[in-house]
């Protein structure tokens, strides 16, 4: 039997830091104003959520997101645009939340209707204010350096990216010299977790889900992380026995959510496994709310 990753308990610790940083950071904020003359702003953190028409999933996920944002001291601005918004029409909500000095972090909840052009909306999120870090600017500077979370201004690692990171270091697995499969349709998502795993040491394959020889690319991985979208479609033969399988796809049929592994099947294979629900899902939110808390300790401006 496989040790399942419980995704809800590793949010819960990730957020519980987070209400801890947000409470030391307006104290401190709070304190540097009494020795100076300079406004300071400090409050709680703001995080606009784009959500474009009325997909049942993704309505619930925002509703989830705003909910568990308010426990940890963030305050969220939904805008809830209908499904047959024009694209000028979302590019000009954004250019107005790139302006709001009120909104540290922008969201656009995906998937985004067919007539909106995906890349277009996220490349007009400003990059200091892109929660998911997929705008092309920070990809770029992700891409380019092995780069965590810093104060410094660099690049935010994308939430799911900090999500594979946190649940091979929760399971003292230390990835060097490991063969990696990233199971992705989206080159942009595969080529760049690949880059962050092969900075850490790891021999990565990227490959498709509708790869001929995908069994041959899977059964050799000692860490399989999918991302496709295609129910309970890896199956136990897929993977390589004691492997560690991070389970990203999500789909939804009826009430019912499926990732992309076979759990069942898979689970006495595997050495550590993510259930879905409960696995990557919680832990992406909470590594969204550690970005957006990030980005509104960028812009305080503490002067004494």
């Amino acid at each position: 039997m496989s040790k399942i990753i419980d995704g809800k308990k590793l949010a819960e610790k990730i957020k519980d830091e987070i209400v801890k940083e947000i409470v030391e950071t307006q104290d401190f904020a709070s304190n540097a104003e009494t020795h100076s003359n300079v406004p300071l702003r400090g409050g709680r953190p703001n995080l606009a959520i784009i959500l474009v028409g009325g997909r049942e999933d993704s309505s619930l996920y925002v509703g989830l997101k705003e909910k568990e944002a308010k426990k940890v001291g963030i305050d969220t601005h939904l805008y809830r645009c209908p499904e047959n918004i024009s694209e000028k029409e979302v590019l000009e909500i954004i250019n107005h939340l790139n302006k709001d000095g009120l909104i540290d972090a922008i969201l656009i909840q995906l998937p985004l209707p067919d007539n909106l052009n995906t890349d277009k909306i996220i490349k007009a999120i400003n990059p200091a204010k892109d929660v998911d870090g997929f705008h092309p600017n920070n990809l770029k500077e992700l891409n380019s350096k092995d780069l965590e979370l810093s104060s410094s201004g660099g690049a935010l690692m994308p939430p799911v990216f900090a999500v594979v990171l946190e649940i091979l270091k929760s399971v003292n697995y230390e990835i060097a010299d490991k063969q990696v499969c990233v199971i992705s349709n989206s080159d942009i998502f595969g080529k760049s977790l690949s880059k962050i795993l092969e900075c850490r040491g790891a021999n990565v394959v990227v490959a498709h889900g509708d790869d001929k020889d995908l069994k041959n690319k899977t059964s050799k991985a000692d860490v399989l992380i999918t991302a496709v979208g295609k129910p309970e479609f890896i199956k136990k033969e897929m993977v390589k026995k004691d492997a560690v399988v991070i389970d990203i796809g999500i789909t939804k049929k009826g009430k019912k959510v499926y990732g992309d592994v076979d759990f069942d099947d898979v689970k006495d294979t595997a050495d550590f496994i993510t259930p879905v629900p409960g696995g990557v899902g919680p832990m992406t939110i909470a590594m969204a709310f550690k970005n957006v808390l990030e980005l509104y300790k960028r812009k305080l401006i503490i002067k004494n």
